[in-house]
């Protein structure tokens, strides 16, 4: 179909949906190709052209005194058809036209509006590339024109698969469909999308591809049964279509004839508003179908324009491929009349002859169904392209434009390679409000529609907008409508479309072996360690001083442990301690009190008063044990233990070496020892002993303090709280020389033992030093393998057992005459006399 102008542009469309080849045996002269299946759709995606010609031609603003003609071609869905028609209009045609009342030639076709098929855009571009002719597609979406190097002429008004992709990624990611199944036609439409889907879906981590297949193009039942059962074994709900709508048909036979439902389809441009597929027996599958959709557009005039067709308006005697005009076979389609002359045998069958007036307006319903322009919108956009560009290159100022020279492009002497400067910056906006312009690929700015597929209680089908899809700065944007949106599921919600569950809080993903990333295991974090999200990779170790609670999601304070006086063992160790206090003060008070008496006055009481009062300090230091740790409890709790106790064995052992200088004077000769053991050489020995103990304690604090010490080791949820030594070599000492005046004493008095029980007390010494030695000879392993506040338990423990050891052994029995047996409370009882019982 042609219309004569100054200036023409070319279009390819598919009026028809297939053709058949001719045999070719090479002995006759080959028949045409014939094209089958007249596509009403297709028709008016050619005539959307003319109209938008003709709207230009009536704008006084645009391209004024120009008159744009177009040379529209059916590619009949076949390559080779419509690769022929780009040569044609890339290298001229047969027909000449008056250019300005003077020139004969042939009208310059400036630029081609086409191809529908990427596949056909790719074939066309390759060659028609080397023309240097601009194609502007209307819907041809393969990335792979994006590629500048090899397609440099290319331009489209839709946007690029790969936006598509990730528009599609994007809808996955809004409903947590992570696991989906991807069909694509066998293609480069299909193909391309299927590799830039892999990559772009594992680069985004939003999920994975339960199956990819490739759909057959023809006839392949096998095939199409095989890949329908992969979709019924899948556990993904959802699943993906690029493919033509030849492909749906073929599909959809088969998943009706096999009843699979219970899947949420996802449409891609080419068939998301098909209505070929919207029928009372598809749709039980279908309703519920969300699919990426071309932008709508309004065209004001189109329908008019369109109830204007008359065959014999349109009728060109120029040459064509099958004999009619398009607006011929349209009408002839449409009516199911032909025009006259009609072929053999029409007539005779009942066929009516078709005379022009027919009214188009009750028999062309589908041909003036302008409510759901999409690829017509795209048409128009780049009629409108092309003709802006035109314009700007005819009001370039001459000496001021940007060919060689500074020179202009005349509407004589243009070259399509001119109208490519000017259409690369072409920027514009259409009456429906939409910016067009080309970024440096040649793609349109990209915006889709979001389509949902309703099906009505009256059987009737809506194909409605929830929602857009555009480009906003770097990244796509989603707007969506999740209440107008319809789910052919019982639950009337999104589906649920995972191949593993998310994994709450409190768990990390384990990925199965030999699976896709979006199988995997929930794995529990480990002691210690917290996920605060979903489906997190790793486990996070908690802070120091933190552990995890017992969901493991969150860290909390770990639990302090140390010997406190608020727990049963504190508070029965602090009980003992204060109760041996307060026996050291009863004691101390007997002993005040019957201190004339000859049993304390004995073996030096003085001595005996200051053991007490040391034994009522060892009592006390236990308490510094207990609670929490601190620096200068850390510091004192040693130094008063070593220092309290090397008082109580220093006045033990001078007693006890008393005990033996008064049994060597009391033998003839051995009044000369007792002048080395008076009253000031006891007190000085005592003083002595008990100063090296204190500048051990001195020194070991002044070099490696003991301080407080925060323990993970014993228990990874708690923190013990304890003194470390500082010093282990300082706290040995400490503990040697204590154990070496012990042992000392231990040993002069077992040397006594054996002397009058009346006249000393050194069984009472040897008694006391047995169960302190024996108590810290046990406290050693004791206190080396009990971890935490257990260790101050058990040297608490050996301190108040030694000390009671000690208090009851020497203090005991004295207590026992002084209170109950009073009466051997006497000098000649303690000097051995008999006392008469009565």
């Amino acid at each position: 179909m042609q219309k004569p102008g100054d200036v023409v542009l070319g279009g390819l469309f598919n009026v028809h949906y297939t053709s058949v080849f001719p045999e070719l045996s090479f002995t006759s002269e080959p028949n045409q190709v014939t094209c089958q299946g007249f596509a009403t759709v297709g028709f008016r995606h050619a005539m959307t052209m003319a109209f938008a010609i003709d709207e230009i031609n009536k704008n006084s603003h645009l391209l004024p005194n120009v008159t744009l003609g177009y040379s529209l071609y059916d590619n009949c869905g076949t390559l080779v058809i419509g690769f022929r028609a780009a040569l044609l209009l890339a290298s001229g045609q047969e027909e000449q036209f008056l250019l300005q009342e003077k020139c004969l030639g042939t009208p310059p076709v400036l630029g081609i509006v086409g191809d529908s098929m990427s596949t056909f855009s790719i074939a066309t571009s390759d060659v028609i590339g080397l023309f240097n002719l601009p194609i502007v597609s209307y819907f041809a979406t393969c990335s792979c024109l994006s590629d500048r190097r090899r397609f440099p002429t290319f331009f489209r008004t839709i946007p690029s698969d790969a936006f598509q992709v990730r528009a599609m990624i994007k809808i996955l990611k809004r409903f947590g469909w992570t696991w989906a199944g991807l069909l694509v036609s066998d293609d480069d439409y299909g193909l391309h999308v299927a590799r830039t889907f892999q990559s772009d879906l594992a680069q985004s981590g939003g999920g994975c591809l339960a199956y990819s297949e490739i759909l057959p193009w023809g006839e392949d039942p096998a095939e199409v049964t095989r890949i329908v059962e992969i979709m019924k074994k899948s556990t993904a709900r959802v699943v993906m279509v690029f493919a033509h709508q030849i492909h749906m048909i073929q599909l959809m036979e088969e998943v009706v004839r096999e009843n699979v439902t219970g899947l949420q389809w996802m449409a891609s441009e080419a068939w998301s508003a098909a209505a070929v597929l919207q029928t009372p027996r598809l749709m039980p599958y279908l309703s519920g179908t969300l699919g990426i959709a071309i932008r709508r557009g309004e065209i004001p005039g189109l329908r008019d324009f369109l109830l204007r067709i008359r065959s014999d308006i349109h009728i060109s005697s120029s040459s064509n491929n099958y004999g009619h005009s398009m607006v011929m076979q349209f009408w002839e389609y449409t009516f199911q009349c032909r025009f006259a002359p009609p072929p053999a045998g029409w007539m005779e069958a009942g066929g009516e002859l078709c005379t022009g007036q027919e009214d188009l307006e009750s028999g062309g319903a589908e041909l003036l169904d302008v409510s759901d322009l999409r690829p017509e919108y795209n048409i128009y956009k780049a009629v409108y392209a092309l003709a802006y560009a035109l314009d700007d290159m005819l009001q370039c100022k001459p000496g001021r434009g940007p060919f060689s020279g500074n020179s202009c492009a005349t509407l004589q002497t243009s070259e399509p390679w001119q109208l490519m400067h000017y259409l690369e910056k072409v920027n514009f906006t259409t009456s429906f409000g939409d910016q067009v312009s080309f970024d440096e690929n040649g793609d349109a700015l990209p915006i889709y529609d979001v389509m949902n597929w309703l099906w009505l209680p009256d059987g009737r089908t809506e194909v409605q907008n929830v929602g857009l899809v555009q480009k906003a700065s770097k990244e796509e944007e989603l707007t969506l409508d999740d209440d107008k949106i319809f789910w052919n599921f019982d639950s009337k919600q999104s589906p649920l479309s995972v191949c593993s569950e998310s994994c709450p809080p409190g768990t990390r993903m384990a990925r199965r072996k030999g699976q896709p990333l979006c199988c995997f295991d929930c794995v529990p974090c480990s002691d210690g360690k917290i996920s605060n999200d979903t489906d997190s990779m790793e486990c996070t170790s908690c802070p120091e001083d933190f552990w995890s609670n017992a969901q493991r999601d969150h860290c909390v304070p770990k639990k302090t442990e140390f010997l406190s006086y608020h727990e049963p063992l504190g508070i029965c160790l602090t009980t003992t301690s204060l109760l041996g206090t307060f026996i050291c003060a009863v004691v101390l008070g007997i002993f005040t009190y019957h201190r004339s008496t000859p049993i304390v006055r004995a073996n030096n009481s003085e001595l005996s008063f200051l053991l007490l009062v040391s034994l009522k300090l060892c009592f006390l230091c236990s308490l510094m044990f207990i609670g929490r740790p601190r620096l200068w409890t850390c510091q004192l709790r040693h130094a008063a233990f070593g220092i309290s106790f090397v008082l109580c064995v220093s006045c033990i052992l001078v007693k006890t070496m008393v005990v033996l200088a008064v049994f060597k004077a009391s033998k003839p000769g051995g009044g000369a020892s007792l002048k080395w053991f008076g009253s000031v050489q006891q007190r000085g020995t005592v003083v002595v002993l008990t100063s090296i103990q204190a500048t051990i304690c001195t020194a070991w604090i002044v070099s490696a303090s003991p301080a407080p010490h925060k323990n993970t080791q014993y228990h990874n949820d708690k923190i013990v709280y304890e003194c470390v030594v500082g010093s282990t070599i300082g706290f040995a000492v400490l503990l040697g020389y204590i154990g070496i005046l012990a042992v000392l004493s231990f040993l002069l008095a077992f040397l006594a033992r054996n002397l009058p029980d009346n006249f000393n007390e050194a069984k009472l010494i040897t008694f006391s030093m047995l169960i302190f030695c024996a108590v810290w000879v046990a406290f050693v392993p004791a206190y080396v393998n009990s971890p935490g506040k257990y260790a101050d338990a058990v040297e608490v423990f050996a301190i108040l057992a030694s000390s009671f050891g000690i208090l009851l052994a020497l203090f005991g029995p004295k207590c026992y005459i002084i209170l109950l047996r009073p009466e051997r409370n006497t000098k000649k009882a303690i000097m051995g006399c008999s006392i008469t019982k009565t």
